[in-house]
C-alpha cells in the first residue's frame, strides 16, 4: 500500500508566530495562505502544514498522489482502493471517502492511541 507524501499537520494558535518558530529550525514556506490560516512549511524532505483552528488535533497526513514536494505522481494508489483494502483488515473509519466518486477524496482513521491519520487525495 502506497500512502503518499507524509506530512505532519499541526493545529496551531497562531499561523504568524508558528512560522516564525519554524522558521527558526529551518523551514520555509512553499504553499498555503496564511490570511486563511494555514500554511506547508519544508526543511528538505520534511514538510509540516500549519492550521489555524482547521484541525481538533495534530494529525499524521498522507497525501496519494503526490511526492514529497506536491508534485503529481504519474502512477499511484487511490484513496478509495486505500480505503477498501483498509475496511477488509477491519479498519474502524472516522470520516470515510464516497467509493462511488473519482478524483479529490479523504477519510480518516484514528490509531490505537487516538492520533488521527488523514488520508487526503487532491486529484
Amino acid at each position: 500500500m502506497k500512502l503518499g507524501a507524509f506530512s505532519i499537520s499541526l493545529n496551531v494558535k497562531d499561523i504568524a508566530v508558528s512560522r516564525d518558530f519554524y522558521g527558526k529550525l529551518g523551514f520555509e514556506p512553499f504553499g498555503g495562505d496564511a490570511a486563511q490560516g494555514w500554511l506547508m512549511l519544508r526543511n528538505g524532505e520534511t514538510v509540516i502544514g500549519l492550521f489555524g483552528g482547521f484541525l481538533q488535533a495534530n494529525t499524521l497526513t498522507f497525501n496519494p498522489g503526490w511526492d514529497q514536494n506536491a508534485q503529481n505522481l504519474e502512477e499511484f494508489e487511490d484513496v478509495r482502493d486505500i480505503q477498501k483494502r483498509l475496511k477488509a483488515q477491519g479498519v474502524a473509519f472516522f470520516t470515510e471517502a464516497d467509493e462511488t466518486t473519482s478524483g479529490p477524496a479523504s477519510f480518516v482513521v484514528i490509531d490505537p492511541d487516538g492520533n488521527p491519520i488523514l488520508v487526503d487525495q487532491h486529484r
